[in-house]
């Protein structure tokens, strides 16, 4: 990288830079609620080099975080529900990662993709997409582990569907009421759901 490339702040340090801050402020505020100039200022990058990164703007910056934020909450997953040979156990232990981070900050924090997703589905086709990948491979990774325990394909299916449904409606009423006790609520009862005995 040119020295001048850097001193625009166009190397891949202000593009992480825009993603991660994005990521922050998507989750906690939502896509209307964060702006192009609070992304730059939480980011420290300059302006310019945003446009660099993302010539589609805000839009193609915030495909970019949803895509990253998938990722990661997707590799937090598996390695959570592979933990363990108790799939019950291993749901459960999500289930308590998911309220501490949600406790941690102040119920502040949602779902990175559903916070999203709820004000933009009928807005932008592209955000709409990148939800609906999002939650399609949380959904694989689920049903993968279902299988792994026992369960044939399509029985894995519909219960990854309504373990992800019961997780996400879950994070919405605790982020609601400030209380993690919808979700320590979930625990038990998808335990059973996933139990083979």
């Amino acid at each position: 990288m040119s020295d001048l490339t850097r001193a625009a702040g166009r190397g891949p340090g202000s593009k992480e830079a825009f993603i991660t801050s994005t990521q922050e402020l998507l989750r906690r505020r939502g896509y209307a609620a964060t702006g192009v100039n609070e992304i730059v200022a939480r980011s420290g990058a300059p302006k310019g080099s945003l446009y660099f990164h993302f010539p589609g703007g805000k839009e193609e910056l915030a495909l970019a975080a949803m895509q990253r934020a998938a990722a990661q909450l997707g590799a937090i997953m598996e390695a959570i529900l592979d933990g363990g040979d108790d799939l019950g156990q291993s749901l459960a232990r999500l289930i308590d990662a998911l309220a501490a981070g949600l406790a941690a900050s102040q119920f502040a924090d949602g779902c990175p993709i559903a916070t999203v997703a709820l004000e933009t589905a009928n807005e932008s086709e592209a955000m709409r997409a990148a939800a609906a990948a999002a939650f399609d491979s949380w959904l694989e990774v689920i049903s993968r582990r279902l299988i792994a325990a026992g369960f044939d394909a399509a029985a894995a299916e519909q219960r990854a569907l309504l373990v992800l449904a019961a997780i996400e409606g879950g994070l919405i009423l605790a982020r609601a009421k400030h209380d993690v006790a919808p979700l320590r609520a979930l625990r038990p009862q998808l335990i059973a759901l996933v139990d083979r005995a």
